[in-house]
């Protein structure tokens, strides 16, 4: 369907504008009346493009703030389409009003939220939707609600997480990697120069050192040059290539230090949709199925597919789990225990919470090893170019004083 930049005037006059979805010219101007506007001019725009939407992108809290409310307004009995409506006129993201609008007039034309929702993937992602679907089918659509919206802030503190591993080790690379650099080309040459004219022999390490800066003198493009095509053909081949992006996944999975950590937030992740989608009525092989794209890693995705295959043939749930292999027994006595009492959702709550408490711990224990970790490779690494370069020019002073 085309998408319409409009601008209108409301009944009291005042200017609006923003986007919509219409067959035609027509339908446009219609479905902008139901909305109590008068339309002024109007534009198509490709909906993939820039000009739909604008305003600012959806965030993360625009979705819990989405699903907060409409849990308190079915909770409270308000018809889903007042909703909506209600969300649409006090949105601050023009963006998300856009997609809110458009949702309003699906649900008027007579469609329900799940399939409102469906027609918008780069918002409602196939988890969102696959559970409200199971929401409207089992009557639980205020737990589905609430659920999602707990999942998202889990997912948003997560995220809050990740970057505070992420953001010092970057910041210290680069101060690391600028400090080097400009050593490498101002510093050494200069003292280089003082060395030879005095004519003393050179230690060992200074040798390597004014070879390291003559070679980064030099041939900076290739220093430059070679790790960025390096990463772009890294990228391209990862992304042509199941099998180089299945390697990539396993790699990331085995790293020394955040492997580890990798792993635990995506069995978090899968631990916690699973859960949510298990309580609200999804069927154990389409949750594993719609998990395998929430994983987002290949090796995991594969196992959980393998997983599907297996209880398909008969097996239980504790025991294909464990054939995976990447689940503590920890978490494998939590499931069979859930299956032998029938209480597998509450054994799929307490793996949420194992997990989530673990990747927390995990985050901050790592946060501690690598602070004093980049800091002590930061100044030996100093040091060593210190002492290569100040080494000579204190056995000339010490000559000097002689």
């Amino acid at each position: 369907m085309p998408s319409y930049e409009y601008k209108a005037i409301d009944r009291a006059g005042r200017p609006a504008r923003g986007g919509v979805e219409a067959v035609n010219e027509v339908d446009l101007e219609l479905r902008l009346r139901r909305m109590g506007l008068d339309l002024i001019t109007y534009k198509q725009v490709d909906r993939q493009g820039s000009s739909f939407g604008g305003g600012g992108t959806i965030t993360r809290q625009d979705l819990i703030n989405f699903c907060f409310d409409m849990e308190q307004m079915y909770r409270s009995g308000i018809p889903l389409l007042d909703g909506l409506r209600d969300l649409r006129d006090s949105s601050d993201n023009q963006r998300f009003r856009d997609v809110l609008t458009v949702m309003t007039e699906d649900m008027e034309g007579g469609r329900v939220l799940s399939q409102c929702t469906a027609a918008h993937p780069q918002v409602f992602d196939n988890v969102f939707v696959s559970l409200l679907r199971a929401g409207e089918q089992s009557g639980r659509l205020a737990e589905v609600f609430e659920n999602l919206a707990t999942s998202l802030k889990w997912q948003d503190e997560l995220v809050s997480q990740t970057k505070r591993l992420l953001i010092y080790p970057a910041l210290v690379l680069v101060v690391v990697l600028a400090v080097v650099v400009f050593l490498l080309i101002y510093l050494v040459p200069q003292v280089t120069s003082l060395l030879r004219t005095m004519g003393i022999a050179l230690p060992m390490q200074t040798k390597a050192l004014i070879f390291v800066s003559n070679f980064v003198i030099d041939y900076w493009p290739l220093v430059f040059g070679v790790p960025v095509a390096l990463a772009a053909v890294l990228v391209v081949v990862i992304r042509r290539s199941p099998k180089a992006a299945y390697l990539w996944d396993y790699a990331k999975l085995h790293l020394p230090l955040t492997g580890a950590i990798l792993q635990k937030i995506i069995l978090a992740r899968f631990a916690n949709f699973f859960a949510l989608m298990y309580q609200s009525g999804i069927t154990v092989l389409d949750a594993l199925k719609t998990s395998e794209d929430i994983v987002d890693n290949r090796v995991i995705a594969d196992g959980l597919m393998r997983a599907g295959q297996q209880i398909n043939a008969g097996e239980s749930l504790t025991e294909t789990f464990q054939n995976l292999g990447v689940f503590p027994p920890l978490v494998i006595r939590m499931l069979r225990v859930g299956e032998a009492t029938g209480a597998i959702d509450v054994a799929l709550r307490n793996v949420n919470y194992f997990y989530s408490r673990d990747v927390r711990e995990s985050v901050d224990k790592a946060l501690k090893l690598l602070e004093p970790t980049l800091t002590l490779v930061l100044g030996l690494i100093l040091a060593f170019i210190m002492w290569s370069v100040l080494g000579p020019v204190y056995d000339i002073l010490g000559k000097l004083k002689l």
